[in-house]
């Protein structure tokens, strides 16, 4: 499949606007698709701009939802077929390889600073497609109606999300509906988990940095690993191996759950909203044992820091280059700001953000916002300085997949994980 969407590559040609003849260039822009919230933000946004520009047609590359998008990047690479404008993963990886080319000014300066980091070379390689709020979009959407019904609240310690677990259980309903039909949806309830020993280690460079350097091991893990195992043999609904991270929203309005976990933010909530409008929806992230809400503040430059990048192998055509430039200065508009919130999707942290149209309107926004606000929220960092972190990380998903499907003990699981940590730290 991987190969399949890269087939096409960049072209100009002519395009007659009145008595004068100019190039029209015509570029792909490679994405990750997911939720439908983010796919419908990509085609409008895309669309829009289309429609606008008299030098540039951006054709839509996506991927489709289930491959794994950092192998797909592999295979792109591989071939030498790189889009003019990609959403990355693995960025250090490919600015150390030299397949990225640095964003130009006109781009950044429309971001808050804050939001976009340099590489050691002082370029900036990527920059973001969405507010970055940290990893407050790894949370758990609930039906707001059943708790109220049943005289449940929000969590606000561990041990209470563990009785709410309970609970509902116990009134008959499946408590939790998770995904793995993907590897990467196992991240959404196990950061929740770890992230309390995760926060641990921020001070000192983080869980994997300190790993690296053998201060920490993956038996550190241990704990949010067993709780990992006993949440899902008692409390997640059957056939999560299955389920693919989109079909957790129909089992939410279905009633074949009563939470879900989540990493789309208020992406799920409209996509929730789409699929009935009247199901009263919230979102809380599971607190630790002394009601702090830990989350992972995003990595700007991070190994496996998201966000949109040119390619250097469309850098090297100056009609690419221009025509990216071109899409991602339009990108970063308040106007397109707006219709990115009109289709659901938080807008990224441009300059101008205080004239962006918030969209509140979604049920269970408010919930999200609220989470910017509480005082228990807790920022952590755990960015890791390898380079091939990324390949690590698959590696630990489907570990922890298969730990959670009974083919692999605990300890098996610690053990093996560690020799591949082993590896890749030996691997620079």
């Amino acid at each position: 499949m991987a190969a399949a969407s890269l087939a096409l590559a960049g072209c100009a040609a002519p395009s007659n606007e009145g008595d004068a003849t100019t190039e029209e260039t015509t570029i792909r822009f490679l994405y990750a698709t997911g939720d439908e919230t983010w796919n419908s933000v990509v085609e409008s946004v895309v669309d829009s701009f289309n429609e606008q520009s008299e030098t540039t047609t951006v054709q839509l590359d996506p991927l489709p939802a289930g491959s794994d998008y950092a192998t797909a990047l592999k295979t792109m690479d591989a071939t030498g077929n790189w889009p003019a404008v990609v959403d990355m993963r693995d960025t250090l990886t490919y600015v150390d390889a030299g397949k990225l080319a640095p964003i130009p000014d006109s781009v950044t300066e429309l971001i808050d600073p804050e939001a976009v980091g340099t590489a050691s070379d002082g370029n900036v390689y990527t920059v973001p497609y969405s507010a970055l709020n940290g990893e407050i979009g790894l949370n758990i959407v609930y039906n707001k109606d059943y708790f109220e019904e049943n005289d449940l609240e929000v969590p606000e310690t561990y041990q209470d999300f563990l009785d709410l677990l309970g609970d509902i259980k116990a009134n008959g309903q499946a408590p939790l509906a998770t995904a793995a039909a993907e590897v990467w949806p196992s991240d959404q309830l196990w950061k929740q988990l770890a992230a309390p020993y995760f926060a641990e280690w921020s001070d000192e460079g983080g869980f994997w940095n300190a790993a690296a350097a053998g201060d920490a091991t993956i038996e550190d893990l241990r704990e949010p690993l067993q709780e990992l195992v006993d949440i899902t043999n008692e409390y997640v609904l059957e056939g999560w191996q299955s389920t693919a991270d989109a079909q957790t929203t129909t089992l939410l309005v279905n009633d074949m759950a009563v939470m879900a976990t989540s990493s789309a933010g208020i992406g799920r909530l409209n996509d929730i909203n789409k699929v009935d409008p009247e199901f009263n929806a919230g979102l809380f992230i599971v607190p630790d044992e002394d009601g702090a809400i830990n989350v992972l503040k995003n990595a700007v430059n991070g190994d496996t820091a998201g966000g949109l990048a040119i390619s250097a192998q469309a850098a090297e055509d100056e009609a690419q280059l221009a025509s990216a430039t071109e899409f991602l200065e339009f990108f970063y508009q308040v106007d397109t700001a707006n219709l990115m919130e009109e289709n659901g999707w938080l807008a990224p942290n441009i300059v101008a953000a205080d004239e962006i149209e918030r969209n509140t309107s979604i049920p269970g926004a408010e919930d999200y916002f609220a989470l910017l606000e509480n005082p228990n929220l807790a920022w952590f960092e755990n960015v890791s300085e390898l380079s091939t972190f990324s390949a690590f990380n698959t590696f630990f998903r489907q570990a922890r997949i298969e730990l959670q499907d009974g083919q692999s003990s605990i300890d098996d699981t610690i053990a093996k994980v560690q020799a591949e940590f082993d590896k890749t730290v030996a691997a620079g």
